[in-house]
C-alpha cells in the first residue's frame, strides 16, 4: 500500500464526515431507489435502475477512496508540533511578497485539503515546498510560471 500521507485533523475529520455521510445517507438513498426500479419491472429498458447503479459504482467508489486515504493518513496536530521555528507541514505561514508588499497568510495542508480560497495550500504545492524549512525573516523564492516570486516569512504559527 501506499506511504503514509500527511494529513491535518481538520482534514482527517473531515474525510471521517464524509465517509459517515456515504455509509449512513447515500448508500441507502440509492440501495432504495435500486429496490423502487426493480419494482417496476423489465430493467433492460429502466433508465432509473441503469442511473440508480450507477450511482451505486461511484459512492462505493468514493467510500473506498475515502477509506484508503484514511487509512494511510498520518494525521498531524499544528498544536503538537515542535519545529524550533520553522515552517513544517501544517504550520500558519504568514507572507509578505516583495515586489508588491502584498501579505499574504497561509496554512500548508495534505494535498487533498489544499483550498486557496480558505488560506489553506498544498504540501505539494510550489510555494508550500519552497518555504518548508524557512524561519521567520528568511527569503523564500517561488517558482512560478509568470517568474519567480520572492517571499519574506514574517510570522510562523502553530495553530
Amino acid at each position: 500500500m501506499a506511504s503514509s500521507v500527511p494529513m491535518t485533523v481538520f482534514g482527517a475529520e473531515k474525510l471521517r464526515e464524509e465517509l459517515h455521510r456515504l455509509k449512513a445517507v447515500e448508500r441507502p438513498a440509492v440501495i432504495n431507489s435500486i429496490s423502487e426500479a426493480r419494482a417496476q419491472g423489465d430493467l433492460s429498458e429502466n433508465a432509473e435502475y441503469d442511473a440508480a447503479k450507477e450511482k451505486q459504482g461511484f459512492i462505493e467508489g468514493r467510500i473506498a477512496e475515502v477509506e484508503g486515504k484514511l487509512s494511510a493518513a498520518q494525521i498531524i496536530d499544528p498544536k503538537d508540533l515542535v519545529s524550533e521555528d520553522r515552517v513544517v507541514f501544517a504550520a500558519t505561514v504568514s507572507l509578505e511578497e516583495v515586489n508588491s508588499g502584498e501579505k499574504v497568510t497561509y496554512q500548508i495542508v495534505g494535498d487533498d485539503e489544499g483550498d486557496i480560497k480558505a488560506g489553506k495550500i498544498s504540501i505539494s504545492s510550489p510555494i508550500a515546498r519552497a518555504l518548508i524549512g524557512k524561519h521567520e525573516g528568511d527569503m523564500a523564492v517561488v517558482k512560478a510560471p509568470g517568474g519567480d516570486r520572492e517571499y519574506e516569512v514574517l510570522e510562523i504559527r502553530f495553530i
